[in-house]
């Protein structure tokens, strides 16, 4: 691939969570970090992976015929996958009429995924909205990154990035004066616990956010909150403690733990960690936000 093409896994229209007013989120496939309350599984593999909802498959057969490993068995039992011996080649998804299997990741060039994103100008115009790049982690597909950043901004759109902050800052000065808002994720304030919630330390992530707010760059913090994880009140403290040391932050948005993860994992033959992890209720939610807010004058949300 080249810097004008990126593997894409989703983009999405009238998107209201990723930034002010109405977006277009482009999703990339990629990401250096292995959170175990993921929601985007499909994200992590820089690769396109195959999709199988076996719930879906109306045993018709096309895949099985069309697999040149033959990892697809419909016998008497149902749809078996092989997945060990896939290629991901996507073949058996071609023709699949229920839709049971499906390729996730594709390589798109800067200009296609343009063409889609400014299908919708009047609705950024009329809502103050733009393009938001999310992940996965954008800067893992760093030249396509800044490639899409740098058209949208020929077009006068207001764009977002959505990162871990796990990058060389190098490359995020790179971008600066083409993104206008960052939407920064801050997972956990404890370095030891950082490291075995995602897989990656912690320090740089920290480091990258003072110095961006240092050179004039807006972010909004966002906060994943996961029960039994990370809901600790020392943990909502050093979140506004952090926030209280930026000066261009707009706003802390609490992100409350959801299990959809846990059946995306599962059509792409992965374990999910937190099997047993439900949604929390709204007023856990609401005492996480309070006791953020009683420790920053930052605006607190829910996100």
């Amino acid at each position: 691939m080249t810097q004008t093409t990126g593997i894409v896994f989703d983009i999405q229209k009238f998107s209201i969570h990723d930034g002010p007013g109405i977006r277009t989120t482009v999703f990339l496939k990629g990401c250096p970090l292995d959170c175990l309350w993921c929601h985007n599984p499909e994200s992590k593999k820089s690769k396109p992976e195959i999709s199988f909802i076996s719930e879906k498959c109306i045993l018709c057969g096309y895949c099985a015929s069309k697999c040149p490993n033959q990892c697809h068995i419909i016998d008497g039992k149902g749809h078996s996958f092989d997945r060990a011996k896939c290629l991901r080649c996507g073949k058996c998804t071609m023709e699949c009429y229920s839709k049971a299997l499906e390729v996730i990741g594709k390589i798109m060039t800067m200009d296609e995924v343009m063409a889609e994103v400014l299908k919708d100008v009047p609705f950024y115009e009329t809502s103050n909205g733009g393009m938001t790049i999310s992940g996965g982690e954008p800067m893992a597909q760093f030249l396509f990154t800044k490639s899409l950043l740098e058209e949208a901004k020929r077009h006068n759109l207001h764009n977002c990035l959505e990162t871990s902050g796990y990058a060389p800052l190098a490359r995020y000065r790179e971008i600066l004066a083409n993104v206008d808002i960052f939407l920064y994720d801050f997972k956990e304030s404890d370095p030891e616990r950082h490291s075995k919630y995602t897989g990656i330390p912690q320090d740089l992530i920290v480091k990258n956010l003072v110095e961006l707010d240092s050179l004039g760059a807006k972010s909004v913090l966002r906060c994943p909150i996961i029960p039994g994880l990370n809901d600790r009140k020392s943990h909502f403290k050093e979140i506004a403690k952090l926030a209280n040391k930026l000066s261009n932050i707009i706003e802390i948005n609490i992100l409350p733990y959801h299990p959809l993860g846990k059946s995306k994992s599962s059509r792409i033959g992965m374990e999910y960690p937190l099997s047993n992890n439900e949604f929390p209720d709204e007023d856990e939610i609401r005492g996480w936000m309070d006791t953020v807010q009683a420790s920053t004058k930052v605006s607190v949300k829910k996100g």
